[in-house]
């Protein structure tokens, strides 16, 4: 009779009411190496499992996810009056700005796929939000057709005029930069790499859901991370040295004169998007692509989204309502990792 241990469950982020759990505690066969951390950043949770063979102290391994953290705050952040993107939104026209270094990368990024999708990301997306009632701006009752036309007037990614010669852009003029559809994912990447420099090289970190997974656990085996528990195609995605980020309407949401919508916003026609897609996950090397081409595939809907998907070679998992239940698709990528 064979007395191997059966493979470790993968952790689950599809059951708490935001659509993710918690990290889980560490089980009685796991090796006193392997160490959980959390805490708290941008609204929301992040949490570590990591492999620490040389015992680093614990404070160490904190400051290192903090600080990390406290630098993408501090920069991209449109909830706090001092960061430097409520700086440039607030800045004259026609001035040009240099960006620090992690700022420039989560730009470039935003602008690669504003233009790669035909704007259904657009990092100017802000006076839209606001009018839907999200973020810091966040208007209390649905727009009407003006409201909506002058904040339409209003955005529009062509204007930053980014210079990544110089890591500069143009604020041109009444310009609102919003980077929240990818700088979490970005954040997770920044926390990996500051956890790697300090030595550590398995480990599985995670910001409101969105996920990084370096390495392999203590055992051997990769990462595994549930993303959606009624899902048959794929209950759970291997992470080694992967990323996972998931789009949907189950999180934020506003109802208004019988009117419910979500706060992901279509900038192309600045509404929200449709109903008849729940989510979209996307698996890639690194978060803040996948953060990225989760909203762009959102954005895109049931019909677009998939070719998108395919086209790109994105490996995506989209959830559609059909009824009263749910029916998935999978892209050809995201059927060759799982």
């Amino acid at each position: 009779m064979s007395l191997a241990a059966a493979p470790p469950p993968p952790l689950d982020f599809a059951r708490r009411l935001d659509g993710y759990a918690g990290p889980a505690m560490p089980r009685r066969a796991d090796p006193v190496s392997l160490q959980v951390m959390v805490g708290v950043t941008m609204g929301t949770t992040w949490s570590l499992r990591f492999d620490n063979p040389r015992m680093l102290p614990r404070d160490d391994v904190r400051a290192a996810v903090e600080g990390a953290l406290g630098r993408v705050v501090a920069q991209m952040s449109h909830w706090e009056p001092d960061s430097d993107i409520s700086r440039f939104n607030r800045a004259p026209a026609g001035s040009r700005h240099r960006l620090p270094a992690e700022f420039a990368a989560v730009v470039a990024c935003a602008l690669h796929w504003a233009q790669a999708s035909g704007g259904a990301l657009d990092p100017t997306v802000a006076p839209l939000v606001a009018c839907w009632g999200f973020g810091p701006q966040a208007a209390a009752a649905a727009p009407d057709e003006a409201a909506l036309a002058d904040a339409a007037a209003r955005v529009g990614w062509q204007g930053l005029a980014f210079d990544a010669s110089d890591a500069s852009i143009l604020q041109p003029g009444d310009l609102c930069l919003d980077l929240s559809g990818i700088a979490k994912g970005f954040a997770v990447d920044h926390g990996v790499e500051a956890l790697c420099a300090l030595g550590l090289r398995d480990l599985l970190f995670e910001i409101g859901g969105e996920l990084r997974g370096v390495g392999r656990r203590p055992s051997g085996t990769p990462w595994q991370v549930q993303v959606d528990a009624g899902a048959p195609l794929a209950l759970s995605v291997p992470l080694a040295d992967m990323a996972v980020a998931t789009s949907g309407d189950r999180w934020q949401v506003r109802e208004a004169e019988g009117r419910r919508w979500s706060h992901s916003i279509d900038p192309r026609s600045g509404r929200p998007v449709g109903p008849s897609l729940g989510s979209v996950t996307v698996v890639h090397p690194h978060c803040m692509e996948a953060d990225a081409l989760a909203t762009v595939l959102m954005v895109l809907g049931p019909d677009e989204g998939p070719r998108f998907a395919e086209q790109h070679r994105i490996a995506a998992l989209f959830s559609r309502r059909a009824g009263e239940g749910r029916e998935w698709h999978a892209s050809p990528a995201w059927e060759a990792h799982t």
